[in-house]
């Protein structure tokens, strides 16, 4: 088994604890109102903390069917969120599984905005079957399609300054 490790950030002008709150906590709320044309359901067993497992079903024509995912860390006082993709159709082939963890904070810019810090990493299966161009082809997607729903979080929060 091979590890592929990426970091990426993006900021917002949102503080960091509002931001946390609306895209972890509130995260599958407020996501099937800002994207109701991409998820059709989510399913959840647990408790909402360390151990429960997610599986979102999104919506017919879209690229990807469904994506199963197990919260590993979710730290409110420290901002920090950890999960593992371990099964849908979102795993490419010869990827076991893709783990994320994220850490919000001040953005260093100032203003009270948000730094959001975000290691990625693909853990490859023994058989292989996928090389290093095609796991960064697929973080680069990935990256592009995070920094989308993170956008749209932020474009919610000033839209809703309540939630």
């Amino acid at each position: 088994m091979a590890i592929f490790s990426f970091e990426a950030e993006v900021t917002t002008s949102i503080p960091p604890a509002k931001m946390f709150k609306a895209f972890v906590v509130d995260g599958e709320k407020i996501a099937a109102q800002i994207f109701p044309e991409a998820i059709k359901s989510v399913a959840s067993e647990g408790d909402g903390g360390p151990g429960t497992i997610k599986q979102v079903h999104f919506n017919e024509g879209k690229k990807r069917g469904q994506l199963k995912f197990m919260k590993e860390v979710v730290d409110e006082v420290k901002l920090i969120y950890g999960y593992t993709v371990i099964g849908g159709d979102t795993l490419v082939a010869g990827v076991e599984k893709i783990s994320y963890r994220m850490t919000m904070e001040e953005s260093a810019v100032g203003g009270g905005g948000t730094s959001c810090k975000r290691t990625t990493k693909f853990f490859t299966s023994e058989d292989g079957g996928i090389g290093e161009d095609e796991i960064k082809a697929a973080y680069e997607g990935m990256r592009q399609q995070f920094s989308a729903v993170f956008e749209g979080f932020e474009s919610y929060l000033l839209a809703h300054p309540s939630s």
